[in-house]
């Protein structure tokens, strides 16, 4: 971590606190799962909420993105009971993998107590003399709300998931497997150019030079990976599989990558020019000069 002892030591303060209480929620109040994880998950959530008022900085949530879904499906993993062994030990596996990439990526570039993401103060300035309650549902609780119900797939595949790990299994496998090797290259790859980039400048090299956010690219296609485990172990419940994948696609390119977009278009030359060549999201050839994006 970037940060000196102190900010280390609150960062890790928040998330003990915040794993205690969300274990006191699991284990104590009596709701049927998995509505015992999400109230679980909401208690937690309000934790770190509370070290981000105490410390004016709501990147205290920035790790929350990837470290619980780990836990949650470990919890259900082991609650799973007669879940298919081969289906369940391969999905727990890559949630594993990417939550513990996602977080060492995080701790490995966090920048301290002293940075804060720019989108959050974005959001508690839009929101006015409401800020606070920006900050507590835009940036904090939404999110959680959004990452269980992408998690609900694997929660499926522990409590309904007893048929034979077959073909979309081995789709599934793929395609989560290769999102989190694409956003592993892609953030490889832009903290590689941020060491040695001048002002103004941004990555067009790599996985770069054929989407505009790769990393989003991969992240997305982890989500529409769990997603497919979830239709292979119980294909009846698509109902509530398919929603969580289908929000994070919306946040990510009718938000984040729009937000992330006019930021650049306002502080780099040429990246206009560059957005006119690049596709936004799903890695494709550049376009030749002059003709339209289609994202």
């Amino acid at each position: 971590m970037a940060g000196n002892r102190a900010e280390n030591g609150a960062i890790v303060i928040a998330y003990a606190a915040a794993l205690a209480a969300g274990a006191v929620v699991l284990y104590t109040v009596p709701l049927r799962a998995p509505f015992d994880a999400l109230a679980a998950d909401i208690a937690a959530t309000l934790v770190i909420f509370g070290f981000s008022r105490h410390y004016r900085n709501s990147s205290f949530y920035d790790a929350y993105w990837s470290v619980i879904p780990p836990l949650l499906a470990l919890h259900w993993f082991v609650q799973g009971g007669t879940a298919e062994p081969w289906r369940a030990g391969v999905v727990t596996g890559l949630v594993w993998l990417w939550g513990i990439r996602l977080t060492a990526n995080w701790a490995v570039h966090w920048g301290g107590l002293g940075h804060e993401d720019w989108r959050y103060a974005l959001v508690r300035r839009r929101a006015g003399k409401a800020a606070a309650l920006a900050d507590l549902f835009g940036i904090h609780l939404f999110p959680t709300l959004q990452v269980f119900l992408g998690c609900l797939p694997v929660y499926a595949v522990m409590a309904y998931g007893t048929g034979p790990f077959g073909v979309l299994d081995g789709i599934a496998v793929a395609v989560t497997l290769g999102a989190i090797a694409i956003e592993t290259v892609a953030d490889l790859q832009l903290h590689a150019f941020t060491a040695r980039r001048r002002p103004g400048g941004f990555i067009q090299s790599g996985l770069w030079a054929w989407s505009r956010h790769p990393n989003y690219f991969g992240e997305l296609g982890f989500w529409w990976g769990l997603m497919l485990f979830g239709l292979a172990a119980a294909p009846g419940h698509w109902y509530w599989l398919v929603p969580g994948a289908a929000a994070m696609t919306a946040m990510f390119t009718l938000a984040s990558i729009p937000l992330m977009d006019r930021r650049s278009l306002e502080r780099r030359p040429g990246y206009a020019a560059y957005r006119q060549r690049v596709s936004a999201l799903v890695p494709l050839p550049p376009r030749r000069p002059g003709i339209r994006p289609n994202a």
